[in-house]
């Protein structure tokens, strides 16, 4: 059984067990419930707002993670206008525990 979940504005389709990185969600440590855009159970698609009603897919923050470092950098000629930066995407690590049909 796997579902497509939404959080952070992209989807993902996880199963029981599975770890991945998500948007920081906020929450440091314990289990956070999210929303499921889709579920599928061998044959069974649950799909529609009444279907998932009662569905829910449940994780626990594993910890904490940052993404690749992105250096960016604009120049100019024959103006003297150069700007530097970068930027650094913090992740939540979670854990897939449960994904119920309800």
């Amino acid at each position: 059984m796997y579902a497509v979940i939404t959080t952070g504005g992209k989807q993902y389709k996880v199963e029981t067990g599975q770890q991945l990185d998500v948007e920081r969600l906020g929450v440091d440590e314990g289990e956070v419930a999210l929303r499921p855009v889709l579920v599928v159970d061998g044959s069974t698609i649950l799909a529609t707002p009444s279907q998932l009603d009662g569905a829910s897919v449940t994780a626990k923050v594993v910890g904490a993670a940052k993404g690749p470092k992105i250096d960016g950098f604009v120049y100019k000629p024959k103006s003297n206008n150069r700007k530097r930066w970068g930027h650094r995407q913090h992740y939540t690590t979670i854990e897939i525990t449960a994904i119920t049909k309800g």
